[in-house]
């Protein structure tokens, strides 16, 4: 009788998540927000990279990243928009730009 309920989840793939990669262009942030008691207040960051633009959801106040820097993340398409992924986005470290 249990294994009636599998076949109904055997099908189900979760989308994955696309890569990106590109310059920093421009940060602009929106927030505090608050969506339930007990829940801390988070920032939504709109950042463009390469022309395109993307959200950010954080708990800081800031981006620590500066403008102009190569970022890479991971980012899915939504109704809303394009969303970046929670701790997915990062600076680049290219070893040819380090200078050994």
């Amino acid at each position: 009788m249990a294994g009636q309920f599998r076949g109904s989840r055997r099908g189900f793939k979760k989308p994955a998540a696309i890569a990106g990669r590109g310059v920093l262009e421009s940060v602009r942030t929106e927030g505090p927000f608050n969506e339930w008691v007990g829940m801390p207040p988070y920032y939504l960051h709109h950042v463009m990279i390469e022309g395109e633009e993307y959200t950010y959801l954080s708990a800081d106040k800031t981006l620590e990243i500066p403008l102009g820097k190569k970022v890479a993340f991971r980012f899915k398409e939504t109704s809303k928009g394009r969303m970046i992924e929670k701790r997915s986005l990062g600076v680049v470290i290219d070893p040819s730009e380090l200078g050994y």
